[in-house]
């Protein structure tokens, strides 16, 4: 995440209870610390939000409880020869 996005994403950790009592399921955008938009897909809320505000500028998020919520896991095989 980049240097300018983290405030955003701190915005979206200290309200996330908040938020997801008022916008579950749904994708925020956050800028300046605080929610611009709320859209049904990921790529609605990049084109809707893009058509105003320069990309790169602005936190897309998914708005659901708990750390899963922004946190991924990726595994990978490692073969032994």
């Amino acid at each position: 995440m980049s240097k300018s996005l983290e405030k955003e994403f701190e915005y979206y950790l200290e309200n996330q209870d908040e938020f997801v009592r008022r916008y579950k399921g749904k994708i925020l955008v956050i800028k300046n610390r605080k929610v611009i938009g709320s859209y049904n897909t990921e790529l609605e809320a990049v084109e809707k939000t893009s058509e105003k505000e320069e990309l790169g500028t602005f936190l897309v998020q998914k708005c659901e409880p708990g750390k899963d919520s922004y946190t991924q896991t990726f595994h990978s095989r490692v073969g032994f020869v």
